[in-house]
């Protein structure tokens, strides 16, 4: 018997269902000390896990942290009967969300980087500040595909394409795990990217064959390739079906078909949905039978529908006990795998006074760097460091606006111990002339008050630097709209629970930017935002677009480097720029039905998926696919050669994308299958070659089964999605049914 079973043998009921439980840090806090006395009511049959030390709103400094964790593990250990330590989690979506933590750039900006290795490096980082206090469970990456990017947690996710998510996903997950030694969280499972109206937690309306291919092919390769230890079930329902109630998505394929061996956690609160929201369960025992039935193992954040009720349903033998075993094998074999059982302690002098150190202040500035994209430039970037400027807009010198959600600072409006620096000191920071400010208007009200002092100081000014978008965090009730005092005092627009129906840039922001141009002066236009807005109304206003989305602690700085030349931009869309919020939505891989223009309007993006300008240029040539026919179980070689023949050093994002012209169910027109970003000097040239397993073009045809078909398919080498500058074909010789699909991307070397 092993040491699982052998525990599993020795527990009483209430032990058993403890460690399906959570409890949150405050609970057993009196003030910042651990209070024995609450342990003893809440802690007496042991508990599975402890929810967010690091991110209280006590504002814990990292010893503090440590030291409580390790209380609380003393006290499981010397006042339980088993002695069974407990699993501490916390938000770690762009950084540990902790006082002190690093603030990287927010996940959409990790998937403009299109660099795997960085965002590895990133998640590492995390791993380390997170072990250091106590942390064993990071609730992230969220692996969700954006179809809306109405949506307020787009920002969450690394964009609109399958295979980006997945390849971006995979790193972070190799990144955050480690040697077992954190657990990551794969979430929203599954298809909460595209929900009904751009709304959180609304039904989600997709078939089975478009579940399969796009939603679910993220987590299958984080379960398949990246040994992902825990999944986190969506807030929404699927054909009536919520999540966190859906057996045939968290037993049959998650567990049965691919093979999962760990957690399945809750959404905060998402089994006391299936009452409350969903209406599927008419009260707490009945929603927590269907979520355990289903497979969810733990209840986050709180005890609830997994507590009492839960004991009474197996009593009334509503329930067995041996689902009850189930899960808490499942719990139990997490905490073996991190060694808990030998040491749930953490070293409390190894603890720094500030988890931020330089070398991660470097590697926050490396990802925002990397992550911006050059939308737009007529010519006016970079800009030299002589020229007088007017900084002006809401997001100029807000350190917070630009910190994306589920950051300390942001999610928890609170001061985190780190410096963010703004915009306007990056500038301060470059430039030899003048530097003039005014914040101009809102994030998004309607006051005017600003703007005379905005167009005194632009017109005082050689250039302005409009630095506008949107605030993250502090969500919303999922019912009611906030007052206006309340969305006033806040101003967040996106972010979990922030839902928009226009992506155009709020308040009067356009209006300010169309009195600026009336001064004669040009105007380089800086977005720290969470989605894509819709700029169509005043891409003509100004000569440059720079999107930075939420860059994080070092956004200024990096945002800075981009504007004068110190680095070459290098970031790609992971999502397109439509025209305007009806076009949605605008993904790039849309079938061939889908591209019928509207009345006034094509519907075609203002700016595609894989889209970024560079200060240097970037040319392609020899392309090379072997073999010309292959088999469905074969490899196809590519290579091309990408050459700098700029002036520039910098970095250039090759694209691959396939084609299959016919097919027996109606395909995307294209798709990535491949991508790599090669550094290149002036003059100096690489070649890229990719390993296209035949096996990762499979889909599911008419029948449902995962084929991959004969037939010709088309490679398209490609600067973004549009804009494709290299063809040819090679042949698939026969159709091949796959019972198990285990090859999901491509390999790539730079020679």
């Amino acid at each position: 018997m092993t040491s699982v079973r052998k525990i599993l043998s020795h527990m009483s009921l209430e032990e058993k269902i403890a460690q399906l439980q959570a409890t949150p840090i405050d609970n057993l806090l009196e003030g910042k000390e651990f209070s024995e006395e609450k342990a003893r009511k809440i802690l007496r049959f042991g508990i599975g896990q402890i929810t967010r030390v690091a991110g209280s709103r006590l504002g814990l400094k990292p010893k503090e942290v440590a030291s409580i964790i390790n209380k609380v593990q003393k006290f499981l250990m010397e006042n339980t009967r088993l002695k069974i330590p407990a699993i501490i989690h916390e938000e770690c979506l762009s950084g540990l969300m902790g006082y002190t933590g690093t603030s990287f750039p927010q996940a959409i900006n990790l998937a403009s980087t299109w660099d795997m290795e960085l965002v590895k490096s990133v998640a590492s980082t995390i791993r380390y500040q997170g072990r250091l206090v106590g942390i064993h469970q990071c609730l992230s990456p969220v692996l969700d595909v954006c179809r809306d990017p109405r949506w307020g947690r787009c920002e969450e996710t690394f964009g609109e394409d399958p295979y980006l998510v997945a390849s971006i996903g995979l790193s972070y997950i190799n990144g955050l795990q480690g040697e077992n030694e954190l657990v990551a969280t794969a979430k929203h499972f599954a298809g909460h990217g595209f929900p009904e109206g751009g709304r959180n937690i609304a039904p989600v309306h997709v078939g089975n064959r478009e579940l399969r291919e796009v939603f679910l092919f993220p987590f299958e390769v984080a379960v398949k390739l990246g040994k992902v230890m825990s999944i986190m079930p969506a807030y929404h329902e699927i054909d009536g079906i919520p999540s966190h109630s859906n057996m045939e998505l968290l037993t049959k394929t998650l567990r049965q078909e691919w093979g999962f061996d760990g957690i399945v956690v809750s959404d905060y609160d998402g089994i006391r949905q299936l009452e409350t929201i969903h209406r599927v369960a008419s009260n707490k025992m009945e929603a927590g039978i269907l979520a355990l039935e289903a497979g969810v193992d733990m209840e986050f954040p709180n005890v609830d529908c997994y507590g009492e009720p839960l004991m009474n349903a197996v009593k009334e033998g509503l329930i067995s006990e041996a689902m009850i075993d189930r899960a808490v094998e499942r719990v139990l074999r997490i905490k073996e795998r991190l060694g808990l059982f030998n040491n749930p302690f953490v070293n409390e002098n190894n603890v720094p006074e500030k988890l931020d150190d330089q070398k991660s202040r470097e590697l926050a500035l490396e990802a925002a760097r990397k992550s911006i994209v050059l939308l737009k430039n007529d010519g006016i970037l970079p800009l030299s460091k002589n020229v007088n400027i007017a900084v002006i807009g809401p997001n100029a010198n807000e350190a917070r606006n630009l910190l994306g959600d589920y950051t300390y600072m942001g999610h928890l409006n609170l001061e985190g111990g780190i410096e963010v620096v703004t915009v306007l000191q990056g500038i301060m920071r470059k430039v030899n002339g003048k530097v003039l400010y005014a914040k101009g208007c809102d994030i998004a009200t309607e006051s005017r008050d600003g703007f005379a002092e905005a167009i005194e100081i632009a017109n005082k000014s050689d250039v302005i630097v409009a630095v506008m978008g949107e605030k993250s965090g502090l969500p919303l009730s999922w019912t009611d709209v906030p007052s206006k005092e309340q969305f006033e005092k806040y101003q967040a627009v996106t972010g979990e629970g922030n839902d928009r129906t226009s992506l155009r840039l709020p308040g009067v922001q356009e209006e300010l930017i169309k009195e600026l141009y009336k001064t004669g002066k040009p105007i380089i236009l800086v977005l720290t935002n969470g989605r894509p807005l819709v700029l169509t109304p005043i891409i003509d206003y100004v000569k440059a677009v720079i999107e930075a989305w939420f860059p994080g602690e070092e956004g200024g700085n990096a945002i800075a480097d981009v504007l004068f030349g110190d680095y070459n931009p290098s970031g790609r869309l992971p999502i397109s720029f439509p025209m305007d919020t009806g076009q949605l939505p605008l993904y790039y891989n849309r079938k061939p039905s889908s591209f019928r223009p509207y009345v006034m309007m094509r519907s075609a993006p203002l700016f595609p998926f894989g889209y970024g300008l560079s200060y240097t240029e970037f040319a392609y040539s020899n392309l090379e696919v072997m073999p010309k026919e292959v088999g469905p179980q074969g490899y196809v070689k590519i290579s091309v050669t990408v050459e700098n023949v700029g002036k520039m050093e910098g970095e250039e994002t090759v694209q691959l994308y396939i084609s299959k012209p016919y097919s027996n169910v109606a395909r995307p027109v294209k798709e990535l299958k491949g991508f790599a970003k090669v550094y290149l000097k002036p003059g100096e040239k690489r070649r890229v070659v990719f390993n296209l397993p035949v096996e990762t073009l499979s889909f599911y045809d008419r029948y449902m089964r995962l084929v991959v078909e004969k037939g010709d398919y088309d490679v398209l080498i490609g600067r973004s999605s549009e804009d494709i500058v290299l063809k040819d074909s090679f042949k698939v010789k026969d159709t091949r049914p796959l019972s198990d699909r285990r090859m999901f991307l491509s390999e790539v070397k730079i020679e």
